[in-house]
C-alpha cells in the first residue's frame, strides 16, 4: 500500500510537471490525477483547493532546493578554487534549461502566483535565501568575499538568464549569448562580487 507521505510526494511531483507543461490555468485536480496515474479525486482529497495545489508545489520545490544546497555546503572540498565555483554555477545554469527544465518552468509560474499568495511567497523566499547563503559560503571557501546583496544579484541574474533561455526565440538567445553558460556565469559572478563598488553608483544613478 502506498504510504500517505509517498502519495503526497507523488502528487507534488505530478503537479510540478502539470504546472510546467500547462501553466497555472492548466493546473487542475483532474490533470494531476492523470499525470500521477491515480484514481480521479485523489488529488482533491489531499489538496482541496487551487491555493493548496500551488502551495504544495512551492513546499515541494523549496524542500528539495534547500536540502540540495545544504548538502552542497556541507561537502565543500578543502582544495576548492575559484574555477570550481565558476564551473559549478555554469553547470547550474545549464541544468535550469536542461534536465531541470520542468522544475524551473514551474518555479517561474510560482513567482507569478506569489504576488497573490503569501505562503508561496514565503517558500520562494526560502529558496532565494538558501541560494544567497550558498553563494556567500562558496565565495568564502575560495577566499573571495561577496555581500548578501551581491549574492542576491547573482541569484536573480541566474534566474533571469534561465527564464530568457526558456522563453525567448532561440535565435535571440543565441544572438544575446545566453547559450554561453560559461561566459554568462563569469559575468554574473563578476557583477555579484563588484555590485558594492563605487563605480556602479553611476549606473544606479542613470537607472534612477
Amino acid at each position: 500500500m502506498t504510504q500517505r507521505g509517498n502519495r503526497r510526494e507523488l502528487l507534488a511531483d505530478a503537479a510540478t510537471e502539470v504546472l510546467a507543461r500547462d501553466g497555472g490555468r492548466g493546473l487542475t485536480h483532474r490533470a494531476i490525477d492523470r499525470e500521477a496515474r491515480v484514481p480521479e479525486g485523489t488529488t482533491k482529497n489531499y489538496y482541496p483547493t487551487r491555493n493548496a495545489l500551488f502551495e504544495a508545489i512551492a513546499h515541494h520545490l523549496a524542500e528539495r532546493h534547500v536540502a540540495a544546497l545544504e548538502a552542497l555546503c556541507a561537502h565543500i572540498p578543502d582544495d576548492v578554487c575559484p574555477d570550481d565555483v565558476t564551473a559549478l554555477y555554469a553547470a547550474m545554469l545549464r541544468r535550469m534549461s536542461g534536465n531541470a527544465r520542468s522544475q524551473f518552468l514551474a518555479l517561474f509560474e510560482l513567482h507569478l502566483e506569489a504576488v497573490r499568495n503569501a505562503e508561496v511567497r514565503a517558500m520562494l523566499g526560502a529558496i532565494s535565501r538558501a541560494s544567497v547563503d550558498t553563494a556567500v559560503q562558496l565565495h568564502a571557501a575560495v577566499g573571495r568575499g561577496i555581500s548578501r546583496r551581491g549574492a542576491g544579484l547573482l541569484d536573480a541574474g541566474m534566474l533571469g538568464v534561465a527564464l530568457s533561455s526558456l522563453s525567448l526565440p532561440g535565435e535571440l538567445v543565441d544572438e544575446l549569448g545566453f547559450d554561453d553558460a560559461d561566459g554568462i556565469t563569469r559575468a554574473l559572478l563578476t557583477l555579484g562580487a563588484t555590485c558594492d563598488e563605487p563605480a556602479l553608483e553611476v549606473l544606479r544613478d542613470w537607472a534612477g
